[in-house]
């Protein structure tokens, strides 16, 4: 059992607190099935490094997890870390606890962590040159998504204020589960910039769905990119009414 990093500094009043997701993407990416699939992916350990980037990174929990066990989940220990968040609050909280994973006395052979960025999704990375990235999304169905006008308001903290408010701090949270309609208004935004960011030839992605996403649609949708692209369910939760209640796909290039 590989150890969970420390979020104790982080305030939860405004940045997601690792749950039941978090936690399935943990297992999924150091079970047996994924540990393997992923050093046979990149390793040996030729250059250039794997670049992972997870979007939405929160508290840092997986990121700093997948960093700080680099060479038991790859097989090799240079692996560069890099996250995105919208949310400037958890940007801070999930640096900090990437810093202190990687750089723990008792973590043997960590990867690198390179820095986690304040944006939108994957909006600043360059064409091509992620590797594996993750992703947790906003994935409650939801009548409308977080209004966006009033976000670099609520994105810091307001001159001469000690602590956010109820307002700033409700709106930070719904960024982190308000998905919109099927909860798929978020991860349809990523999933079409996937071709993209993702390396030609050995890019690979996770993405965490649950039931109410209707995860084979989007298997469907994503198979419909053509024969370069594969997917599969790699992990999932519990059963309710006979549904999983989450489900994490891997989606990956099997060719150019």
């Amino acid at each position: 059992m590989l150890p969970t990093p420390s979020t104790s500094h982080v305030s939860f009043d405004n940045v997601y607190e690792p749950a039941e997701d978090s936690f399935l993407l943990l297992d999924t990416l150091s079970s047996p099935a994924e540990t393997a699939f992923l050093h046979s992916r990149f390793h040996p350990p030729e250059p250039p490094s794997p670049l992972v980037l997870e979007v939405g990174t929160g508290s840092g929990v997986v990121l700093a997890f997948v960093a700080a066990n680099a060479s038991t989940i790859f097989g090799r220990s240079d692996v560069v870390a890099l996250g995105t968040d919208i949310n400037g609050f958890a940007c801070r909280a999930s640096t900090t606890t990437l810093q202190t994973a990687v750089t723990d006395p008792g973590t043997s052979k960590p990867g690198h962590f390179l820095d986690v960025v304040n944006a939108d999704l994957a909006s600043p990375i360059r064409s091509g040159s992620v590797d594996v990235l993750i992703f947790n999304p906003p994935y409650v169905p939801t009548p409308d998504l977080p209004d966006l006008v009033a976000h670099e308001n609520y994105n810091t903290l307001s001159p001469g204020a000690k602590s956010t408010s109820f307002e700033q701090d409700s709106h930070l949270l719904a960024l982190s589960y308000a998905g919109g309609a099927d909860g798929m208004e978020i991860t349809n935004k990523l999933l079409a910039q996937l071709p993209d960011i993702l390396h030609p030839e050995r890019g690979v992605a996770f993405i965490l769905l649950c039931a109410q996403n209707k995860p084979n649609e989007v298997k469907e949708h994503i198979m419909s990119w053509g024969k370069s692209w594969a997917v599969e369910t790699v992990g999932s939760s519990g059963k309710k009414a006979g549904w999983e209640k989450l489900q994490i796909l891997r989606i990956w290039r099997i060719g150019p």
